[in-house]
């Protein structure tokens, strides 16, 4: 009987958790529960800057998934923000601004299947290069409200799934409803990303490689899939499509 494929979950951080007040590490059940539901084994990624680690985390796992959190640094992704967008920026996760970084160069210089979820999404495009939208209601004023906190496990808009990506296939539809709890957002794109997915506003909601050659499977998504999973199938397709992808990479590379 074949295992299920690992799957590395990198989780939020907090400065003081609930034992001693230490700094501690963060992660809703419902990822754990999701890659569970798809047919994958979580992990989850021990929180440290160390290279070394790093790199050996992601070699004994079949695939990572990134979740969602706080804000990127801005420092990032650009060099001066005024003041009006820089006080619209929430807690930040320095710490795990540096070694996520790590985590997704390590996945392509490993060329492991990488799944990516709101912080996620936006994580990758920063690291290959992008930037963001810093807050959407300052930035792109007629927009859709994307903050809806209040329905959290509820689809509020529709997107617009391109038709020969990979979202399509798991999805089998080209368009379906999707909750948004997000202020922030893809701004320019990485160059090695192309978008998949887009809300009625024009919102990036999904992106994958350009070169699907440089990758088993990339995908990143602005919504919450993880908390839609009992709403529709759609989303547990997703989950189950990319726990695939991780089983194929490890049967290709270590059960022949």
């Amino acid at each position: 009987m074949k295992r299920s494929p690992i799957i590395l979950i990198t989780p939020s951080t907090e400065r003081k958790g609930a034992e001693f007040a230490d700094s501690s590490i963060s992660l809703s059940n419902r990822y754990t529960d999701a890659v569970i539901a798809g047919g994958g084994l979580p992990q989850v990624f021990p929180a440290t800057t160390s290279r070394a680690v790093i790199a050996e985390a992601v070699r004994r796992c079949d695939g990572v998934l990134l979740t969602g959190g706080d804000d990127i640094d801005p420092k990032l992704y650009a060099k001066d923000l005024p003041d009006e967008l820089a006080k619209t920026v929430g807690p930040l996760e320095p710490e795990r601004d540096v070694w996520e970084k790590e985590v997704i160069a390590e996945v392509f210089a490993q060329r492991k299947p990488l799944f990516g979820i709101c912080r996620g999404h936006q994580m990758l495009n920063v690291a290959l290069g992008g930037t963001l939208v810093v807050d959407i209601a300052t930035q792109l004023p007629n927009t859709l409200n994307h903050r809806r906190m209040d329905k959290k496990t509820e689809p509020v808009h529709d997107i617009k799934v391109v038709p020969d990506s990979l979202l399509a296939r798991l999805a089998g539809q080209e368009s379906f409803g999707v909750n948004s709890t997000h202020h922030q957002a893809i701004g320019k794109l990485a160059p090695q990303l192309r978008v998949v997915a887009q809300s009625p506003d024009g919102v990036i909601e999904a992106v994958e490689l350009k070169d699907a050659g440089q990758g088993p499977f990339l995908l990143a998504v602005q919504f919450h899939p993880e908390r839609l999973i009992d709403k529709s199938a759609v989303f547990l397709q997703i989950f189950s499509g990319f726990v695939k992808a991780c089983a194929r990479w490890r049967e290709k590379n270590y059960e022949r």
